[in-house]
């Protein structure tokens, strides 16, 4: 279905330019990821893990470019839900709408669950639903806001990590051997790092979700979507390394809190205090992201009548989807007031690479004269994400799976429903 003409009371804003679309992109990559992400990654592939980390780098590079020129052929809320209904169906698009909203949903939980965590650890659930609320409120204000806000977590993000790898690189507690690969890094390990380093960079796909609101999406989105990967790569590999010169890969897995252990290990305990602020804000702007990004997601499938019609009401004021907006919200306060961090995010790694090995997919049927990717890139970015997602620790995959197949079950049911009115 093609995205509503120009004019209609359910368009969204066309306002996003190339700055504010790459802003949007970093405040979902540059996140919280970054300062939970690296021990776990250390215990899986130990003396590897900047391997799992160009691994990442590589499916995440492969899917950001398919991503990139299906954004621009088809400029519409939804990403990959548009995508894979125009190029593969509408049941493999509604499959990644389904892996999307269920996956980022439960991330929105955790990532709101870590705020509590780091702002105030006795009450962190009820800081969880707090910060849902707040960021709601925001979004349900105008996309502009959401920008103008990301802007400042960006800001503050990035000079906290450029803080910690400074005071890092330069203290005497920096040893090169640490750096080496020894025997202890096993391709399975590899492989398990790079599936949890990946998620840190995700968040390219809420630029292409947000395509309906993008000025000249065929120039914007393609631009916007490598300079924002371009961009984390860069701070990730310094901000990995810096930790590594420092802890080395044994203390850095068994840290709970790897960031701040790499300042108290330069000699820098001023930048605990810092440290602590900058995961909770960055833990802010990965949840401000990843909400604007569902519930764009879901008021396409909305319109489409995979979920409720009444979702896929623009206001007419702030031009925003501003039912799916509170719907989502509310489900995710409902999440972070209910569950803990481990519980969110366990089902929710397998879906997101679902998510992109249909985008993938979707890329592969492109011709040249849509704009197709050399044939490597969506070959590599497929596999690599079936290669990530099976290799996930068991429960994760097990869960994972279960939740596609609930959705896809739904599906069916829909479908046969539909047809059997049409019969009456």
């Amino acid at each position: 279905m093609p995205p509503p003409a120009v004019g209609l009371p359910d368009e969204l804003r066309r306002r996003l330019g190339v700055p504010d679309a790459v802003m949007i992109g970093l405040g979902s990559m540059i996140g919280a990821g970054i300062f939970a992400s690296l021990a776990p990654a250390a215990r899986a592939a130990g003396s590897g893990l900047l391997l799992g980390l160009a691994l990442a780098a590589v499916v995440a590079y492969c899917n950001a470019t398919s991503s990139a020129r299906l954004a621009a052929l088809y400029p519409a809320s939804g990403g990959t839900y548009v995508y894979g209904r125009e190029r593969l169906g509408p049941f493999w698009g509604y499959l990644a709408g389904w892996a999307f909203v269920v996956g980022k949903t439960a991330s929105c939980a955790a990532m709101a669950l870590t705020i509590g965590a780091y702002v105030w650890p006795g009450q962190a659930h009820a800081v969880a639903v707090a910060a849902v609320v707040a960021l709601t409120t925001v979004n349900y204000a105008g996309i502009q806001k959401s920008v103008l806000l990301t802007r400042v977590i960006v800001a503050v993000v990035l000079a906290v990590l450029a803080a910690v790898a400074t005071a890092s690189l330069t203290s005497g507690g920096v040893d090169a051997a640490r750096l080496e690969i020894g025997a202890d890094a096993t391709v399975t390990g590899v492989l398990q790092a790079a599936g949890l380093l990946f998620f840190a960079f995700a968040g390219y796909a809420r630029i292409a979700t947000l395509g309906e609101e993008a000025r000249d999406p065929a120039r914007t989105i393609p631009r916007a979507i490598p300079i924002a990967l371009g961009i984390t790569l860069v701070v990730y590999t310094l901000v990995a390394v810096s930790v590594l010169l420092v802890l080395g890969p044994g203390p850095l897995a068994s840290a709970d809190a790897p960031l701040t252990d790499a300042a108290r290990a330069a000699d820098a305990d001023w930048l605990v205090p810092a440290v602590r602020v900058g995961a909770a804000v960055a833990a802010l702007g990965s949840l401000l992201a990843l909400t604007l990004g569902i519930s764009r997601t879901t008021l396409a499938m909305a319109r489409d009548h995979h979920l409720p019609h009444a979702l896929a009401t623009v206001h007419p004021r702030f031009k925003v989807p501003h039912r799916a907006e509170l719907l989502v919200g509310a489900v995710v306060a409902v999440a972070a007031a209910t569950t803990d961090v481990r519980g969110a995010i366990g089902f929710s790694s397998f879906g997101v690479l679902a998510y992109y090995a249909i985008a993938n997919a979707s890329a592969w049927t492109l011709t040249s004269t849509e704009g197709r990717p050399a044939r490597i890139i969506p070959v590599a970015g497929l596999a690599g994400c079936l290669v990530l997602a099976f290799t996930l620790p068991l429960p994760s995959m097990l869960t994972g799976a279960a939740v596609l197949l609930i959705g896809a079950a739904a599906y069916g049911i829909r479908l046969i429903s539909t047809r059997n009115q049409e019969r009456i």
